[in-house]
């Protein structure tokens, strides 16, 4: 068939199950599960499946013209989850966009090849004669933008956005008192959970202001030029409230908290979950200092799968805001802010959070002002950027306290209303919340933690402790090396698995001082879920890995490449790697300029049984192999901003970004692209900034849902230690 029979074909169909996004009237976000069913070049949205209920109407209607512009988002924060996002533009028209979600990066893909299709659909009708393009030109595009409410909705919407604005701050209770409900059920691809892997830092009080504990790093971390310090403090509000806090530059609003910034601009927006902002320090705060104060910094943010936030700020430059008459150019010190949800008792059913501010300051003037006490510290810029938590904590305890009389307002007001369907729609239609504490925990360290949360950890045998004493209660707790030898086949007599008898692109180093090289580390420093998990919640420090990483190939390519393990060079079509029993293949697709591959070989002696959970895996859909696959990162050295961005928390690659599988033969291929998603992009750009100086220690395992499956094994790991850009071989697509 050719390209022009396949697209004039009006018989392509293709529905399912979206969330429709978008700005109700009030200024809140929704989130609606609509079906959506495209047939031809027409698009149709409905609130009921079609094909359940013949009666249902479509609530829009339209065709997809040759002019759509699409773009995939990646992950986006949605009502406490994690959705990917898909936006529709019309490159002549700006008013016409809207946004669809899925669950999953692989949905948003077959509904943009679908998209793709019905475009195709369109353009082949206007390529055929001046009376189809009339008659285009004449039909309605599907606007995915909010229709007109109805007259009720409509005065209710209005009567609760004077009353939110006569009564300032009750937006955080009035989403609370209309959202969808918290579920009982955990997300299956969310951990809320402390860290994955055990951290160098020791962090020690130095001092308490307004109910914020500040912490120094006394480990003697190299990675900074500074002191690393921070801010800790908990807030009764939802990490929701307090991240858009942070974000906004409405100066009226951070008057009320921030008593060093002055005015905050937008100067470039640089993505979905970056931009570059244009600042002034106040004036009065810094009156000891001959001259004004003004400065540039970079964003980066993201939100975590068990709901964190994380915003990174790093000194920048940018042409539109060259140095300014009567002002001195400052470069602000990095920092980060993270913004962790807590559990609350169950009574209460209220909102809490854990706020994190940590920045590097010099040493020299640290050290001075903990010798003496100093004054002239509590008037630095340094100093000030702490304050903000203490700021921002009264500002968000002043906001809740006022809020208590709106929220019982509004909780009236609703009972009118329960029986419209488009507000059940706008509030209730969403996806679930995340689970309260009866299904989370935490083993972090009582540093982190303020002194009214001991609650939040207390599932855990080892609260309480210093990290030193964690870590060796955790030694104790161990179990021994998890017996995966369930994994293989009883009978087989195993092979060698030499890495010196496989040769990949990439070196293996044989000290901790070799650099652009990889090694194989255990797995004592990472965190898995113990024997115990579904019932405490507790995690044990990891054994050694069940298959061995016998190569690394480390490519650059000009486009992203797939199926490497079919390439005639790939180590697996050689003599050697035939004979092996079982390969896995990781293929992490790095996007950059030009694009990198980084794959990772890792072996097992004997063939895998094929009941085991392995087994499974191995032969499984794509789905059960999306909802186990997990890999757990760890910058063992390097610089505490990129240790930061990379995070420590266990992520199951197949719900963060899109990953493909090939299974042949005597090996299973995963390729995992990176750049399906815009916070994975954001973070491997800020890796590969600093890759030459860093240590990275990657863990892959499978996630264990069911007692028979505890305690979990860490299936490889493997070290990347100050890897080198230019020494990556050219790989020929």
């Amino acid at each position: 068939m050719s390209k022009n029979e396949g697209v004039s074909s009006s018989t392509f169909e293709h529905s399912g199950w979206v969330y429709h996004l978008g700005t109700s009237s009030i200024k809140r976000e929704y989130c609606h599960r609509r079906f959506l069913h495209i047939k031809g070049k027409y698009v149709m949205m409905y609130k009921r499946n079609p094909n359940e209920h013949p009666d249902a109407k479509p609530i829009r209607r339209g065709v997809v013209g040759h002019t759509l512009v699409m773009e995939e988002l990646g992950s986006r924060k949605v009502n406490d989850g994690n959705l990917y996002i898909l936006s529709f533009a019309n490159r002549l028209d700006e008013e016409k966009k809207g946004e669809i979600a899925c669950a999953t990066a692989g949905e948003i893909r077959k509904w943009m090849e679908a998209l793709e299709q019905a475009k195709k659909q369109a353009e082949y009708e206007l390529s055929q004669s001046s009376n189809t393009r009339n008659k285009l030109s004449m039909e309605n595009e599907i606007n995915l933008r909010r229709h007109g409410r109805r007259r009720r909705v409509k005065q209710y919407a209005n009567g609760l956005k004077r009353l939110i604005n006569s009564k300032r701050g009750g937006e955080p209770l009035v989403r609370k008192s209309l959202s969808f409900g918290v579920s009982s059920k955990s997300v299956d691809f969310c951990e809320i959970d402390a860290a994955d892997v055990i951290e160098e830092h020791e962090w020690k009080c130095v001092c308490a202001l307004y109910g914020v504990r500040i912490f120094e790093d006394v480990s003697g971390n190299k990675g900074g030029k500074g002191v690393l310090v921070k801010a800790v403090t908990v807030m009764e509000v939802s990490p929701n409230f307090v991240f858009e806090v942070i974000m906004s530059l409405d100066r009226h609003q951070r008057y009320e908290w921030d008593a060093l910034t002055s005015d905050l601009e937008l100067v470039d927006s640089i993505s979905e979950s970056s931009d570059v902002v244009y600042g002034t320090y106040d004036s009065r705060y810094l009156s000891r200092l001959k001259c004004k104060r003004d400065f540039i910094f970079s964003r980066q943010w993201f939100c975590d799968q068990d709901g964190t936030y994380t915003i990174l700020h790093f000194p920048a430059v940018h042409k539109k805001r060259p140095p300014k008459s009567g002002y001195r150019r400052t470069k602000i010190n990095p920092s980060t802010w993270e913004i962790k949800k807590l559990s609350t008792p169950v009574p209460t059913n209220g909102s809490r959070c854990r706020v994190t501010q940590m920045l590097e300051v010099r040493s020299k003037g640290w050290s001075k002002w903990k010798a003496n006490q100093s004054s002239k510290f509590e008037k630095t810029v340094p100093y000030a950027l702490l304050s903000q938590v203490s700021g921002l904590k009264a500002y968000t305890n002043a906001k809740s306290t006022s809020s208590t009389a709106l929220h019982k307002e509004v909780s009236s007001s609703i009972d009118e209303f329960e029986d419209d369907d488009e507000v059940a729609d706008q509030f209730y239609d969403a996806i679930s919340a995340y689970p309260s504490s009866s299904s989370s925990s935490s083993s972090s360290s009582s540093e982190d933690d303020d002194d009214d949360s001991d609650y939040d950890d207390a599932q855990h045998e080892c609260k309480g402790q210093s990290m030193k004493q964690t870590v060796s209660c955790l030694d104790q707790k161990r179990n021994p090396d998890p017996d995966a030898s369930d994994q293989l086949h009883p009978h087989a007599s195993p092979v060698i698995l030499g890495s010196s008898h496989f040769c990949g692109s990439m070196c293996e180093g044989k000290s901790e001082t070799d650099t652009d090289c990889w090694m194989a580390p255990s797995g004592k420093g990472f965190m898995i879920r113990g024997k115990t998990y579904l019932k405490d919640g507790a995690k044990v420090a990891g054994g050694n890995p069940f298959l061995k990483l016998i190569a690394v190939d480390w490519f650059k390519i000009n486009d992203p490449v797939s199926k490497v393990a079919l390439h005639p060079k790939c180590l697996v079509q050689s003599e050697a790697g035939k004979k092996l029993p079982f390969v896995l293949v990781m293929n992490l697709q790095v996007p950059a300029k030009p694009n990198y591959s980084l794959v990772l070989y890792f072996a097992a002696d004997k063939p895998v049984a094929k009941d085991s959970l392995l087994g499974r895996f191995i032969d499984e859909t794509n789905g059960f192999r999306d909802s186990r696959f997990k890999l757990i990162p760890s910058i063992v050295e390097g610089y505490w901003m990129v240790k930061r961005a990379v995070g420590t928390k266990a992520c199951l690659l197949g719900k963060a970004v899109s990953c493909n599988y090939l299974r042949q033969d005597n090996f299973l291929e995963i390729d995992v692209d990176i750049g399906s998603s815009s916070v994975a992009r954001s973070v491997i750009g800020i890796v590969l900034g600093y890759v030459t100086s860093i240590v990275v220690d990657l863990a892959i395992l499978l996630e264990g849902k069911e007692e028979e499956e505890l305690p979990e094994y860490i299936l490889g790991t493997v070290r990347l230690n100050r890897v080198r850009l230019e020494s990556a071989v050219h790989l020929e697509n």
